[in-house]
Parts: structure tokens; sequence; C-alpha cells
């Protein structure tokens, strides 16, 4: 029933080998026009297998997973390395995220990149991108998964260093694939050591909860020895899986391996809302809600490392969002944030006090985090590319160069109020659903920690329209407008927007209704355990003080910076000079990360290992080969090939043997 999901991974990877090696000797709008329709139909597509997946027979009220393909591609002893498709709920609702917001790059593209040199190379790089990240949440197993991640890895290189010509794209391009390598290396080892103990690079070997059908011809997706894992120790599935976590840790930009994001801001608008909003940073999500199974199964307690460390990058983040100038290093800085709440909703499944793994709770906090992968995939790519518009319209990403803008970009204005709305956590916005569900997960789990996500939810609502006011209201900037007077951006710009804004409303009006009610509103499935849909029900109490807190967030940002002077602000600067200088340095976490490299490692660990290899490895070596050298020049003339030298040693070796044996 759904072999044509094949399609879904080889159409962009066919647009990106036309365009990587064709694209150059086709006029702009052609190679463009085969990227866009080429995601146009995996879209098509994802949505047909979306609406064909939610709609078929459950068995026992669970919903199934599917493996129309799975084939083995290198058999190695016991293990074997898969590649194929899995398709079940969390699978076929990043179907439709990346699919909706990649068409819909695709289409803003055309727009903000025209005349760009290198169009053709940009398109041939989100195809690329596209394809990677659809490879990677269809991955059959864990290895599989591992490979597509290196390929989206590769695809954000080439992707944030588009502008190769400048230094600074070159530069962040670096560090964002020099900074995910590192975490991928501890997702490498976590791999092989959870194979090696195993047998099995399945995402759940020991199927709990799953009803699996294959596809003709394709091997059992589930296997492995669990027995020989627990044996060993009972601690090599747990350390395994932390290991897999700092790796995603590092795919989305988890404190302190989130230092290469904000950088990121330096490639193209539209490539920071594809990559940075709503698809490659919710890798990391999405590999531990892959392996949950293995998590709340085998490792449970180990879960309060996702939540201390998502917790403190939540609020890390937020605090910093606060004092950035620029709008899209905000926007990061909110992603980071964002993407904190998701992995916090994962780690709380577990009650603290750890009761049983499979009630309610568990339930909660897994579509939570789910559900607001979705909800903020739409709003946070509106509002990226919401921002690109703003760029295009101004030519700077500094807010002090902006201001006064709603009266020239309405469109632009709307779209972006409606997405500030929805991230602050305001009633009938989609975030505000999602984010209240993970808010209740956190309150279950601990109050301090629900508490603390409050706060920083406070602290997001207050940023975001701190970036609202700063762009659409305040004083215009009419020197920096006196040559270019800002406009709204051409439809191909707009209509993504407009696309995005209203599923961000619709989604936002429905869960919000059925939320209140109680009835409808699956917007999350639990596959790990029950594999039931878990609906929506708000705690009414979480629900009314998260939005009183929301809404006193925006008038604290109302009162202090929608005015033409903002004294306020301008007090609190020179009241609090270093704690803003601080924020808006990050921190001064690049610092730290360089002085560590260098004075550290590079100089502490690195050059004592230099010396060390070249003077004892490599001089033991050169060593052994001067001794072999200088035997040979010794023995050398014992074959001259003189015949008269060959006799006298013939005869002096006959005489010395002759006395030898008349002594003895």
């Amino acid at each position: 029933m759904y072999s044509y999901t094949i399609f879904i991974m080889l159409l962009p990877l066919l647009s990106f080998i036309v365009l990587g090696l064709a694209g150059m000797k086709m006029q702009h709008k052609t190679a463009g026009l085969i990227g866009t329709c080429s995601l146009g139909i995996v879209t098509l597509l994802s949505y047909i297998t979306a609406f064909q997946y939610f709609t078929a027979d459950r068995v026992n009220d669970t919903w199934q997973t599917f493996v129309p393909y799975n084939f083995t591609w290198l058999p190695l002893g016991n293990l074997h390395f898969d590649m194929g498709i899995l398709l079940d709920p969390i699978s076929v609702m990043m179907l439709i995220v990346i699919s909706t917001v990649s068409l819909m790059v695709h289409i803003y593209s055309f727009g903000y990149m025209h005349g760009e040199k290198g169009f053709q190379r940009y398109y041939a790089f989100l195809s690329l991108f596209s394809m990677s990240m659809l490879g990677l949440v269809l991955a059959t197993n864990i290895f599989q998964m591992y490979m597509f991640w290196e390929l989206v890895g590769v695809s954000s290189y080439l992707l944030i260093g588009f502008y190769y010509p400048l230094k600074p794209a070159i530069a962040a391009s670096k560090k964002a694939f020099i900074v995910t390598r590192f975490a991928d290396m501890f997702f490498l080892i976590g791999i092989l050591m959870f194979g090696y103990y195993t047998d099995s690079f399945s995402f759940s070997f020991a199927g709990h909860g799953m009803e699996v059908v294959m596809g003709e011809g394709t091997t059992p997706l589930i296997s492995g020895n669990v027995v020989k894992a627990i044996s060993a120790g009972g601690l090599i599935i747990p350390t395994a899986l932390v290991l897999m976590f700092i790796g995603g840790a590092g795919k989305s930009a988890m404190f302190p391996l989130h230092i290469w994001l904000p950088d990121a801001m330096e490639g193209p608008t539209p490539v920071s809302a594809l990559i940075h909003a709503a698809t490659m940073v919710v890798a990391g999500v999405f590999q531990i809600a892959r392996m949950f199974p293995l998590w709340i199964n085998f490792a449970p307690h180990t879960l309060s490392v996702v939540v201390w460390v998502g917790v403190f990058t939540a609020f890390y983040a937020a605090a910093v969002a606060c004092a950035q100038s620029d709008i899209k290093r905000v926007l990061a800085f909110s992603t980071i944030s964002q993407i904190a709440f998701m992995m916090v909703a994962l780690g709380v499944c577990l009650p603290s006090h750890g009761a049983a793994p499979f009630d309610d709770h568990a339930q909660l906090g897994y579509m939570a985090s789910m559900f607001h992968l979705f909800t903020h995939a739409m709003f946070k790519a509106c509002l990226f590319l919401g921002a690109g518009c703003i760029i295009h319209a101004v030519h700077s990403n500094e807010m002090a160069l902006m201001g006064g803008l709603r009266k020239y970009m309405p469109v632009t204005h709307i779209t972006f109020l409606i997405s500030c709305l929805a991230i602050a956590g305001i009633p009938f916005f989609s975030g505000f659903s999602s984010k209240d569900e993970i808010i209740s997960a956190c309150f279950q789990y601990s109050p301090v920690v629900g508490w603390i996500m409050t706060g920083i939810a406070a602290m997001t609502a207050f940023y975001m329209f701190r970036l609202y006011y700063g762009i659409f209201w305040g004083t215009e900037n009419k020197e920096a407008h006196a040559h270019h007077t800002p406009h709204e951006a051409p439809l191909t710009m707009t209509v993504p927007l407009i696309v995005l804004c209203v599923i961000t409303m619709v989604v936002g009006i429905y869960s919000t209704i059925a939320g209140f009610a109680g009835w409808g509103g699956s917007f999350g499935q639990f596959v790990t355990a029950s594999g039931k849909d878990y609906t929506i029900h708000f705690d009414t109490t979480i629900a009314l003080t998260s939005t009183v807190i929301a809404i006193l967030s925006i008038c604290l940002a109302t009162y202090i910076y929608k005015g033409e002077s903002q004294p306020i602000a301008d007090r609190l600067y020179k009241t609090f000079p270093k704690l803003h200088r601080a924020a808006y340095k990050r921190f001064y976490q690049d610092e730290i990360w360089q002085y560590v490299t260098h004075r550290i490692i590079f100089r502490c660990v690195s050059t004592p290992i230099a010396w060390f290899d070249r003077h004892v490895v490599d001089g033991t070596f050169n060593f052994l080969a001067w001794g072999a050298n200088e035997a040979g020049e010794s023995m050398r003339p014992w074959q001259s090939g003189d015949v008269r030298q060959y006799a006298v040693w013939f005869l002096t070796g006959t005489v010395a043997l002759t006395l030898i044996l008349l002594c003895i």
C-alpha cells in the first residue's frame, strides 16, 4: 500500500543530481522550477501517506508500524546494515513538517534569492538537504539514521557557507561542521557500543507495544539480544543512549554545544528557516523520540540528564535572546530555547519519584514534545521567512535600522504578529496548546521544573514582543530609509508566510477548543507503550496561569519598547551594563570555547601529543630505518663481485674453522 513512498526520497535525490551536474547550464528559473516541482510532488505524496496512515484500520486500537521497504545493505557477522522506510506516527508527522516547510522555502527562495550568483547551486543544496532529512526520519534502524544524519550535516555546511566569498560565512560553516562532527563522534560510539552488545541496530529490538507490518520480501525489523546487554553490567544501554544523546544535543544546539547555531545565521535567511527553525535542529529531539522505547524500558532514570540539560539550555538561550539586536540571532536563540522545551518534555516522561513508566503522565510528555515540534516548525519558519522579508526591505539585520515598518509591510506585519502570539503561548494560537502540555508534564514531574519552565515561557513572550516592537513600531530610522524606501515583499515571498500563518491559526484554534472542551485533539501518538492516541486535555489551572504570565510579559514588553523613545530600556541598560553586555556576548561562551580549545586542548594536550608523535613515534621508526640502512651499508662490501676478495674470505674462514676444531 505504501510502495510509492520510495519516491519521497528518490525525487529530491534526483533533483540534486540533475541540478548539481547540469544546473549551471540552466536558466535560474528552470533550476528553481525543477527543485520546487520535485518538492511539490514529495509534499503531495507525504500528505497522501499521512491521510492513508491515519485513516487506516488499527490493531487493538493501536497504530501499526509499516515497513514497506527494508533490505540488507551490508552484512557484518551477526550484525547487518539495513536500508529501508519505516512509517509510524512520528515519522509520518515529520514527513508533513519537512515537506511543508521545505516547499515553502523553495517557493520563497524564488523571490529572496532572485539574481544571486549560484542560484542553481543553492537549489541543488536544498534538494540534498531535503532528501537527507527525509531519509533520516524514515530510517528503519539507527545506522541508517546515522548515515543520513551525516548527510544532513554536510548539507548544512554547504548551505551555511553558500556565500563563500564572505569570510564570516566560511567561518560559520566550518564552526557548524566541526562542532556537530565532534558531537557526532559520541553518537557513533554509542551506536557501535549498542550494536556490539545487542547484536542489533533496531530502534526497539524488544518490540514493546509495536505491531510491525512488513512489506513483501523484507526481513524482520525487530531483533536483538537483550540478555547479552543486560548481563554486561546493566550500564551498557544507558551509556550508549547518553552517548547518542550527546550527538543529538550537538545537532539540536543544546548547551554547551549550541555555539554553532547563532553564527549559522550567516547563511541565506530561507536556509535559516529550513535548517535552523523547523527541520535540522529537531533531529536530536526526533532521535530521542525514535529510540524512546529503549530509554523508557532500559534507562528511565537517565532521562534526568535530558531534563536538566534542556532546562538550563532553555533558560540560557532565552536570557541571551533578550539582549540581541540582530533579528536573526534573536530568532536563533529562540529556536535553541524552544528545542530545549521539546527535550525537557521528553525527559519528564517519567515522574521524578520513578512511578510506573506506562501511565498517562508518560504519554503526556511524549505527546507534548512531538506536538510542540510540529507547531514550532510552522510558526518559527514563518518568523524566519518574515525576517527575510524585513531584511530584503531594509538591507540590514539590525533592529536599530528598523522601526515603524508596519505601514510599509502589512502582510509581513500581520503574519509576524500572529507567529509572535503563537510562540508566546496565547490561547487560540498553536503554541499555546503545545507549550501548555509541556508545562503540565513538567509540573507532574516536579513543581520546581514546572515553575522554571513557566518562567522561561514568560521570557519567551517578552523577548519576542521586544523583537516585534523593535521592528514594526518605535521610531522609524528615516536616515537609513532615505535612499531605499521599505516595501512589501513580492508574492513568492508573502504567500509562504500566509500559508504557514494559516496553519498556525487553524491548528491553534482547533487544539485550544478541543483542549478545553475535552473532545478530539489527538495530535500526538504515544507508540512506545500503549501505541494509542493521547488526546489534548488542558489542566485549567496551569493553562490560566501560563496565559496570565504570558500576557503580563507582553504588557511589560509593550510598556518598555512600543513607544518612539525607550527611557526604561535605556535606564535598565545604564543600571546593569555588565549584565547586558554579558547577555549580548552570549555570556562569553565563544570566548570560553576559544580558551578551552586553544589554551588547554591545543597547548596542554595536542602539543605534547604532537611532540611525542614527532620525537618518540616517528623517532623510533626513523631509528629503525637508519639502523637497517647502516647495516646494509656495512654488508655491502661483502657483495663486491671481486673473486679474489671472496677467495681470501673463504681461505680465512677455512683456516679459522680448522684451528677451532683442532683446539677442541
